[in-house]
């Protein structure tokens, strides 16, 4: 098995490690905040802030920030991208609030917002990475290494950089964890009792960038939203208890980042693409054993 010699070979292992490592990190933050995505029905906010990872990817190639190697270029382009991710969620809340505040519905003004940040953000990109190639900043673009990731990138200094987001990511979780909790439970409940239903939902905008950014080097920007959707989505296939609900996220994913790393080592697949197909599985399991009658 080649998995068995990237972990028994000292060279290999330097190769087989960060990847994992990263990928555990991504998929502890990703479960936890999976569930607050599923239970704030907010994937498609998610799908949005990925895509629109792909404008900062453009500006960071426009200023040849697109292939830096080292802590130093890590740490520049993260910030870029982090930076326009951010703004794109943040210019999906106040599209969305200024929306609602005149009346109109909010699910489908904010579905509105997030498809118009979306193409506008991938617009951007696209017309950067365009500009970043003629001016010769880069000498071509890997899209698949954009869409699904890669793994070979996957470094220890991006493995710490992945874990100090997950330690953020838990902080500020556990910090607000009860009026966020009430607030992504029952919005109207959580204002009538004095909970600050803006600031909760600017929280969770941020941590979703960070997470998205960070997920984005190991899955791919189209994929990595799924990292936030799938969990959750398949552990309510289980159950309907919330505790359990936010541990069988977190147990699915690290169970698919690990499955899936193996598999992109074994058969020389997507590591992005196997990981979500994994997620997939789980999730295709559990919808036909709930419509079965087992749960």
């Amino acid at each position: 098995m080649k998995t068995w010699q990237y972990l028994t070979d000292p060279v290999l292992r330097e190769i087989f490690v960060p990847p994992v490592l990263a990928g555990l990190a991504i998929a502890l933050f990703g479960g936890v905040l999976s569930a607050l995505v599923v239970m704030k029905r907010l994937a498609f906010i998610g799908q949005g802030i990925s895509h629109a990872a792909f404008g900062g990817i453009g500006v960071a190639y426009v200023l040849g920030l697109g292939a830096a190697t080292g802590a130093g270029g890590l740490s520049l382009q993260f910030v870029i991208v982090f930076a326009f991710c951010l703004l794109a969620a943040l210019q999906v809340g106040f599209l969305t609030h200024s929306e609602s505040g005149r009346g109109s519905t909010g699910k489908s003004q904010s579905d509105t917002a997030i498809g118009i940040v979306l193409v506008a953000s991938m617009a951007i990109g696209s017309l950067l990475l365009h500009i970043a190639e003629r001016n010769g900043r880069v000498a071509t673009v890997s899209w698949e290494s954009l869409l699904f990731g890669s793994l070979i990138n996957i470094d220890m200094t991006y493995a710490v950089v992945a874990w100090g987001v997950a330690a953020v990511i838990f902080a500020v979780l556990f910090v607000l964890r009860r009026p966020l909790v009430f607030w992504a439970f029952d919005e109207p409940a959580a204002a009538a009792f004095g909970v600050r239903v803006r600031v909760m939902r600017l929280v969770l905008l941020v941590l979703l960038a960070l997470a998205t950014v960070t997920a984005m080097k190991l899955a791919g920007v189209v994929l990595a939203t799924a990292m936030l959707v799938l969990p959750a989505a398949a552990a309510v296939q289980f159950s309907a208890s919330a505790a359990r609900v936010l541990g069988l996220s977190l147990v699915f994913a690290v169970a698919s980042v690990l499955i899936g790393v193996v598999l992109s080592f074994e058969f020389d697949w997507p590591t992005g693409a196997s990981i979500v197909l994994t997620l997939a599985a789980i999730f295709g399991v559990g919808w036909g054993r709930a419509r079965l009658g087992g749960g």
